[in-house]
Order: C-alpha cells, then structure tokens, then sequence
C-alpha cells in the first residue's frame, strides 16, 4: 500500500472518528437546546425593545457567549461610555469560569488546536455535561467536548437571532422563563447524583452554597462559593477519588 492509500485511510478515519463524537454529542444537549432558546428567543426580544435590531443578538452571543453578561450588556450599551467599569462588571459577573477552567485543566489536556475554542466556549451548560458526562470508550474526548461546546453555542446564537427578529413582530411577557435554566440544573444535578456513591461533591456544593449565601447575601456568594468549594474538593480530593465521585 502506497503512501496515497494509507492518508486516504487516514483520513476516512478521522472523518468517522469526527462524525462519530458529534453523534454521541447530541443527545447530552438536548435539554440545553430547550434551554438555550427560551433564554436566547427571551435576550433576542429584549435586545429589540431596547432599540437593538436581530443581529446585536445575533453577534454578541456569537462573541460574548455568556447569558447574564449578555442581559447586563444591553444596560451597558444604553449606559455612558465607561469602559473601566464595564470591564470590572464583566470579570465579577463571569469570574466563575476561572474555577470552570482549573476544573477543567486535565480534561482538555491532549485536545490539541480545540482547547482554543473549548476555553472560549466554555459556559455552565458545557462545563456541566463534560464534566459528568460518560464517553464511551472508542469516541474522542477532544472532538466530543468540542461538539458538546459547539452545540450549545449554536443553540444560544440561533435562539437570540430569532427572538430579535420575533421581537419585531409580536410582544409577549417573558417573565418567569429564567427559571428554564434553574429547572435544567436542578436536573443535572440530581443525575450526577444518582452517578455518585458516596454524594461527597453534591454535600460539598450545597453545604458550600447555604453557608455563602447566608453570610453574603444572594447578590454576592457566587464567587466565595466557587472558591470554598474549590478548597473543600482540593482539600477532601483523597477520600472523594477513593469513592469514585470526583469528576
């Protein structure tokens, strides 16, 4: 066999290898899809009513990616120009992904050229299912985190477009669809706990999660709840690995 033959081979397997993880890919999604487009149709028809037309939506979720920077930015854009402030809002409202992405580090270790998008791309819903999801054995992680990331971004970029050109053509009460997203962590946590053996990390998450919240109030324990949790788990990651519960 040539050498013609064996990249031809190569390259057919890599293309099954590819279209394989984006298969396995799909259905993790699927309740983010439902998800994504409520909030995403809701953010579109809000950016429409503050004077924004579909492809404001269109382009900041394609660059920012990031529902509640998103929904802040609208206030941002019809604010003063202060781009210090908007900068320090920006890193306070997304500074969870900095715990996402040291969670991460051994996951996307391997995935070559893809960390790139894998870092960017990066949302709660992504972080979620790569972290607790089971890939099989013969699908690539890289491509499958990839596709996992991909779709979630599709879902939230197509949501927003519509509701900004919906938002033109018929005004309804968005009100109360937040919750969507609350709902779909609620699921995803009760599945990772009926993964777990021991509950070790969802004891720690809501313990963690109680505490800050009645020391901070709701407006800031977010970020001293990323950090206890990140020590609780460093600190009990020998007893969590021993039961198999760490991601």
């Amino acid at each position: 066999m040539n050498n013609n033959s064996y990249d031809n081979l190569s390259s057919r397997q890599n293309r099954q290898k590819i279209r394989q993880a984006a298969r396995q890919a799909f259905p993790p999604t699927i309740p983010i899809f439902a998800g994504f487009w409520f909030l995403g149709i809701t953010y579109g028809v809000y950016m429409n009513v503050s004077g924004f037309n579909f492809l404001y939506p269109l382009f900041m979720s394609m660059a920012i990616f990031g529902g509640s920077l998103e929904f802040v930015a609208v206030e941002m854009l019809l604010s003063a120009f202060a781009p210090v402030q908007t900068l320090i809002m920006a890193l306070m409202i997304q500074a969870r992904h900095l715990f996402y992405g040291i969670a991460m580090l051994d996951k996307f270790k391997g995935t070559g050229l893809k960390k790139i998008y894998l870092i960017f791309g990066m949302c709660d819903e992504s972080f979620s299912i790569n972290c607790s999801a089971q890939i099989p054995e013969d699908v690539d992680r890289g491509w499958f985190m990839f596709f996992v990331t991909l779709y979630d971004q599709i879902y939230w970029v197509t949501g927003a477009a519509l509701g900004g050109v919906l938002g033109s053509l018929i005004s309804f009460n968005t009100e109360g669809l937040d919750f969507v997203m609350t709902a779909m962590f609620v699921v995803i946590f009760l599945e990772q706990w009926l993964k777990e053996k021991k509950h070790y990390t969802a004891v720690i998450g809501v313990l963690a999660s109680v505490v800050c919240l009645l020391i901070c109030g709701p407006d800031s324990f977010l970020i001293p709840t990323m950090v206890c949790i990140l020590l609780l788990l460093t600190l009990f990651r020998k007893p969590i690995e021993k039961a198999g519960d760490m991601i």
